[in-house]
């Protein structure tokens, strides 16, 4: 069947169309991705308010189009942190019904991780073993760990690289200090997770996802995303410390110009890779692999794991 998945994200709002069955490789058909940066619309209440709203509102307009052009028989529609933190999130899900005859679901941090955590262990299968799972967004961290397809434990923390970089880091490029101020307040959140998420066992392969850890992957080295999702990629830890000290003393516009960084994201990948860094320290993880799924894919698997069953 050709089903449609809308992400409603911090920073895009992102549709993936897929030829796709249970027990089938979902193939992508299209991918169509407005870069709204919505969490950075936020007003100072934390609403979207009516610019917000009305921005929202077209995106989504624009991506039912493209899905009804495309032929899509299921079309699943979710929101993430931006809507889900809102203060008008229910006026803002309620216009977005009405206007664009969507009906978004907003989906808990938790059940971004499990979902994220499904299409890893897809991704990667039962030899991976146990997984420790990372995944970057605007708005926060998801991280989950297990060795089944449902993790053992799901976790989401408010360390996304756009909130980080709206709320802690001023000046371009930002100061040192403010820069370890977000280092000791993502390693303090981080610590306190820590042993929930390694009670289970030791770790057989630490995994990430997102945008942003792909453009951390691609400056330490891996492979551009153009060779295709089948070449291995790896972040290391110490690659990333020195990513963060390289990109500390940059500002938005020249870390745009470095390899695997878009215009968009430029001014909060610095976030991102302190976040990044500091996760990598505290779970113990020397190097990491990149999975090209992510939330997205789980949610595809999801939908046709629960229509297969239907």
């Amino acid at each position: 069947m050709r089903l449609g998945v809308l992400d409603v994200g911090s920073n895009t709002v992102h549709l993936l169309v897929v030829d796709a069955h249970r027990g089938g490789h979902p193939d992508p058909v299209r991918s169509h991705k407005d870069e709204l940066r919505l969490a950075e619309l936020l007003q100072a209440d934390g609403s979207l308010g009516a610019h917000g709203t009305d921005v929202l509102c077209a995106a989504v307009t624009e991506a039912r189009t493209a899905a009804d052009e495309e032929g899509v028989e299921d079309l699943v529609a979710f929101a993430t942190s931006a809507v889900r933190d809102a203060t008008d999130s229910a006026a803002v899900l309620a216009a977005v019904r009405e206007r664009a005859g969507v009906e978004l679901l907003v989906l808990p941090g938790e059940d971004e991780a499990r979902l994220t955590f499904l299409a890893v262990r897809r991704w990667f299968g039962w030899s991976a073993g146990r997984l420790l799972c990372l995944d970057i967004g605007g708005g926060s961290l998801e991280l989950a760990s297990g060795i089944d397809e449902e993790p053992d434990v799901a976790l989401s923390l408010p360390l996304g690289a756009g909130r980080l970089t709206r709320d802690r880091l001023r000046g371009d490029p930002p100061s040192g200090r403010d820069v370890e101020a977000v280092r000791r307040h993502a390693r303090e959140q981080l610590e306190a997770v820590r042993p929930q998420l390694l009670a289970a066992g030791a770790t057989d392969r630490g995994v990430v996802t997102s945008k942003t850890f792909r453009s951390l992957a691609r400056l330490d080295g891996a492979a551009p995303y153009d060779r295709g999702p089948r070449v291995p990629r790896r972040l290391r830890r110490s690659g990333l410390a020195r990513t963060v000290e390289q990109l500390a003393g940059m500002t938005a516009q020249q870390r745009a110009q470095l390899p695997g960084v878009s215009a968009s994201r430029a001014h909060q990948l610095l976030a991102g890779a302190v976040v990044a860094h500091e996760a990598l320290d505290v779970l113990g993880l020397e190097e990491v692999s990149v999975c090209p799924w992510a939330l997205r894919e789980g949610v595809i698997l999801r939908r046709l794991d629960w229509l297969a069953g239907a």
